[in-house]
């Protein structure tokens, strides 16, 4: 146990340092070489020529933020293994994704994932949905970028701006100046950062707690041991149906409809090779996942008889993986400026991917439409100017966050509440060919009210609920809080609360009759959003008239009946694709779907454009609709 307060040591200045120069480095390398990001193409989508490799680890270092690093750990430490089970949930819902959104998405040739809803629904669809994306992906990197250097600078003593400013301006650097291809590899660089990081925590962790079997024995006694929960309560805050079900819904929102993610895999040159990253992507964060529990039991092995919260040595949740860094690690040098630089390069891979989307969306669904005939020269330094504002918007957004508070958490839930609505009028667009413009705005402002709505009751009414055990039996009576206050005394009282420590709502009564509600656990938000919007979509479309898909190009559905009921009467099939034409349709169709299109010169198909890769692409015409390219059916 530690009795000193350590702080960063130049060689961690050192070690911080180099990481950012390279990252920076690499986006001046692509900023210089090669077509010097000077198409919308190249600076947005990698012209489309990205490999396996990068692309993967793009995707997972997307998913791995510094949030995640400094907060996986701690859930473990708190509450146990269960959350391992989201690696499950994970690999499914990355199977899902790669068998139908990612098709759909690339034939389609969009730039802009909410491209599609206008296609599709209507424009007050498409610029709901962009808004909302916008907004809590702002939110979310001003968060990523602060809550490290809050935590980090409580700790370890490393300055709070200067990590903000320092870590804010490089991202923005090396993503306008070098757009997707920098972004992606220097995501590949960070992955490697992060997982040395996380190495040197184990390995010296688990060498001072006495080894791997004493790890596993200590948590098994502090009953932190769980990875199967079979119970059906819905209210429960992790169990093996919430995180393998509802975990689900959230990874597919994640990955099957979110602008940063899908814009990954679209630079890919190939539907194949974009489905290969996803699946290689599984084991990725099998791994990580892995490590950062793993990193969790070690740190409770390590403090199971002197919970660092409990005595005040840190004031939350976030700062108990920097304090056990700078306990077991700092006395080598340079050792923690190696695990902060994990912590950011989780940030730093965060925010450089939404940098990137929220400059492709922007252009897309507001840029282009008001001002249509610019040139690509023209439009790629737009987008440049775009990840620039972004980039500041972002560092002013983690100034905001200072004064947050306890908002902080609850401004998180919110960014995790919208991702089942997005999902949701995804699924109800690509699955319900009868869905109509009217059903599609009113499931998702449904779906979106009722989980903003439960995780808010839910945030304002909190629920006592048990945890595991902690103690503070085995510190010493001179241990030191926050290196300045000396705690010679400890009550029996205070031990009792730590051994037996729930989340405890401010008011135990006063609940309004709707309080059920809040209990949900928030694993279910997803899940409960998706089929709200669907099922209240499906019902406004039916009593408003529904959609003809006769009307619709048949590329905007995924055939999603064909290959999982293959067996069911074709009969049953056109039932259920409601009159869209499959993949077999006969050469009859295609002559009068070929004869419809030629009778509609807005929406001609370009030739150029169509034999460009020998991909299928299409034209559109003032962003309101596509053409099909029946030469693919």
């Amino acid at each position: 146990m530690a009795t000193e307060v350590r702080y960063f040591g130049a060689w961690d200045y050192v070690v911080f340092a180099v990481m950012l120069c390279i990252s920076a480095g690499i986006g001046l390398y692509y900023a210089c070489t090669r077509g010097k990001q000077r198409t919308q193409k190249e600076f947005l989508m990698a012209d489309k020529s990205m490999s396996i490799v990068p692309v993967t680890m793009s995707l997972l270092a997307s998913f791995i933020s510094a949030i995640t690093v400094l907060g996986t750990p701690a859930e473990v430490y708190n509450n146990g293994t269960m959350f391992w089970n989201f690696a499950v949930a994970d690999g499914i819902a990355m199977v899902v994704v790669a068998r139908l959104f990612v098709p759909t998405f690339y034939n389609l040739g969009l730039t802009s994932t909410y491209e599609y809803l206008e296609i599709r629904f209507s424009k007050p669809v498409r610029l709901l949905t962009t808004v909302v994306f916008m907004v809590n992906m702002l939110v979310y990197m001003g968060l990523v970028l602060y809550t490290p250097s809050l935590a980090l600078n409580a700790v370890t003593g490393l300055t709070l701006w200067g990590a903000v400013a320092a870590v804010g301006v490089v991202c923005t650097f090396y993503t306008t100046l070098g757009g997707m291809k920098a972004v992606m590899w220097t995501d590949t660089f960070q992955i490697v950062v992060m997982v040395a990081g996380f190495l040197a925590v184990i390995i010296q962790g688990t060498i001072e707690v006495g080894g791997p079997a004493r790890v596993w024995e200590i948590n098994g006694q502090g009953e932190r041991l769980e990875f199967f929960n079979f119970d059906p309560d819905p209210r429960i805050r992790h169990s093996s149906w919430g995180i393998n079900v509802g975990g689900i819904f959230i990874w597919a929102s994640v990955y099957g409809v979110n602008q940063a993610q899908v814009q990954r895999y679209l630079s890919c040159p190939s539907v194949k090779q974009a489905q290969r990253a996803l699946y290689w992507n599984i084991l990725g964060l099998v791994i990580l996942i892995s490590f950062a529990v793993v990193s969790g039991m070690v740190m409770y092995a390590r403090y199971f008889m002197c919970d660092p919260k409990t005595i005040g040595a840190i004031d939350n949740s976030d700062q108990m993986m920097p304090y056990f860094v700078m306990d077991i690690l700092g006395k080598y040098p340079g050792m923690p400026g190696l695990f902060t630089s994990c912590v950011f390069s989780g940030a730093l891979s965060t925010m450089s991917s939404g940098l990137n989307a929220l400059a492709a969306v922007a252009l897309e669904d507001f840029v282009k439409p008001c001002f249509p005939n610019f040139s690509d020269e023209k439009y790629t330094w737009i987008s440049k100017a775009l990840a620039m504002f972004f980039g500041g918007l972002m560092i002013l957004m983690a100034y905001v966050a200072s004064f947050l508070g306890s908002v902080v958490q609850a401004a998180l839930s919110l960014f995790g509440m919208v991702g089942g609505p997005m999902l949701g009028i995804f699924v109800l667009g690509m699955m319900f060919p009868c869905a109509n413009k009217w059903g599609g705005l009113v499931g998702l402002l449904s779906s979106l009210f009722l989980t903003l709505w439960v995780g808010m009751g839910a945030i304002v009414w909190p629920r006592a609920r048990w945890m595991p055990p902690v103690s503070i039996e085995g510190c010493p009576v001179d241990f030191p809080a926050n290196g300045t206050a000396n705690f010679t005394t400890i009550s029996t009282m205070s031990t009792s609360m730590a051994e037996y420590s729930i989340t405890t709502p401010a008011v135990d009564n006063g609940y309004p009759p709707e309080a059920a509600l809040y209990e949900l656990s928030y694993v279910w938000y997803g899940a409960l959003a998706t089929v709200t919007c669907v099922v209240v979509g499906l019902l406004v479309s039916f009593a408003t008239g529904t959609q003809d898909p006769k009307e619709m190009d048949p590329k905007l559905f995924i055939p999603f009946y064909d290959r999982f009921f293959c067996c069911l009467p074709n009969s049953w099939l056109k039932w259920l694709r409601c009159g869209v034409p499959s993949g077999d349709e006969d050469s009859e169709a295609i002559d009068v779907k070929m004869s419809n299109a030629a009778s509609n010169p807005t929406f001609l198909p370009d030739d150029e454009e169509t034999k460009q890769n020998g991909e299928p692409t299409f034209t559109k015409g003032h962003g309101a609709d596509i053409v099909e390219n029946v030469t693919s059916l």
